[in-house]
């Protein structure tokens, strides 16, 4: 390289240096701007959650009866659409008859006592056909995703609170 050379290097340097430093303090100032919007977007953000928070813990147990009963008629439904049903129906059948043999069973141990004979009827035992735990089981996993539907919109609810600009 020729000094000419190295002149017009240095020369090119010395100017993007200057265009460097003239860029950079605005630069710096558009970070600092950055920095401290975001930072207030954050506290604004935190004092948002501490109301919504603070209203959420004084109204929980409002809020948790009404979503108790909010299943109240859907119930009331269930039961009235289930016993229009024919082998819910069999199966109500079925069922009563092991209620009629308790019955049975819990009058014969009363005359057995009544009349001083020594207790030699048997307890009466329970027990659920499965098909109410496969029913159950999936009764359960389908209000398990409506719980979990539902918990998405507490969180979707909060975080609307929180971002709303007042």
């Amino acid at each position: 390289m020729t000094n000419n050379e190295i002149e017009k290097a240095a020369e090119r340097v010395a100017k993007l240096q200057a265009q460097a430093e003239k860029l950079s303090a605005p630069l710096a100032d558009a970070q600092a701007q950055l920095e401290a919007a975001q930072e207030a977007e954050a506290a604004r953000r935190a004092e948002r959650g501490a109301v919504y928070d603070r209203e959420f813990v004084d109204s929980w147990s409002a809020r948790a009866e009404k979503a108790a009963n909010s299943g109240n008629d859907a119930r009331e439904r269930f039961i009235e659409a289930l016993s229009a049903e024919p082998w819910f129906a069999a199966y109500v059948e079925f069922r009563a008859a092991r209620y009629r043999r308790g019955h049975v069973l819990t009058e014969a141990q009363r005359a057995q006592r009544f009349i001083g004979e020594t207790n030699t009827v048997p307890e009466q035992r329970w027990y659920d056909a499965q098909i109410l735990e496969e029913i159950q089981r999936a009764v359960e996993d389908q209000a398990a995703t409506l719980g979990a539907q539902f918990a998405e919109e507490l969180t979707q609810e909060r975080e609307a609170h929180v971002s709303r600009k007042d």
